[in-house]
């Protein structure tokens, strides 16, 4: 299903999208300053290529570091390379998963795939800190995070 799925968004517009990422990634590209919001914009290219199987972790949540001084700055920064990109190519390719998403949604066969242009709504506005990954290790991903804060919870 996911081959199938994939296959039949990329022909019916996931390289368009994709190709929206990949120029606002040119675009910061250019600037040297704007190299964090290029990498973010290739992984979020990827998905939106190709977004059956595949889902987006923070990368705290897969490298497992703690807040420090280092991790503060470099969120810090995230989040202000974040609100530059949703003042820029964000607003667009927010709005263009939203009309995907319910122009998809009119049709039963549709729903899924509207489901993905809502998920990559989402993640349209804040790429930078995400990485994409498979379905299976972002479930791994939330589990560890669940357990320990599970453990967190029994410890207090």
């Amino acid at each position: 299903m996911r081959f199938a799925g994939n296959v039949i968004w990329f022909v019916l517009g996931g390289w368009f999208i994709a190709l929206v990422w990949l120029l606002g990634a040119a675009v910061f590209a250019l600037t040297i300053i704007g190299l964090p919001l290029t990498r973010a914009a290739i992984e979020m290219a990827r998905l939106s290529a190709w977004p059956f199987g595949k889902e987006v972790v923070h990368v705290r949540d897969l490298d497992r570091k703690q807040l420090s001084a280092g991790t503060a700055a470099t969120g810090t920064i995230g989040f202000v390379f974040n609100l530059l990109w949703a003042v820029s190519f964000g607003i667009v390719l927010f709005l263009s998963y939203l009309v995907a998403g319910v122009l998809n949604c009119l049709t039963i066969i549709g729903i899924p795939f509207g489901l993905q242009s809502f998920k990559l709504a989402g993640l349209s506005f804040w790429p930078v800190g995400r990485r994409v990954v498979a379905v299976e290790v972002a479930r791994m991903v939330r589990d560890e995070k669940a357990a320990d804060l599970l453990a967190r919870y029994r410890r207090a």
